[in-house]
């Protein structure tokens, strides 16, 4: 059974939440506090590797949209 007074682990929003604060610089305290303490650095590093290719790749579509609209 779950001990209430064991703290959980956060979960995969919350870990994804705190990735794209801390990537904006925006993250709370209270949320940099609870990760440190409850979180797994793996967690953060799979979560934070795979944001910055999603958003280099999102980068580069928006790149590629501009540069062909503008010889259009």
């Amino acid at each position: 059974m779950d001990d209430p007074a064991k703290p959980k682990p956060p979960t995969l929003w919350q870990v994804l939440h705190s990735v794209i604060a801390a990537a904006f610089g925006v993250q709370s305290s209270k949320n940099r506090a609870r990760d440190f303490t409850h979180g797994k650095p793996g967690h953060f590093i799979a979560v934070g590797v795979l944001f910055t290719v999603v958003f280099v790749l999102i980068l580069i579509g928006v790149v590629n949209l501009v540069l062909h609209l503008a010889h259009a």
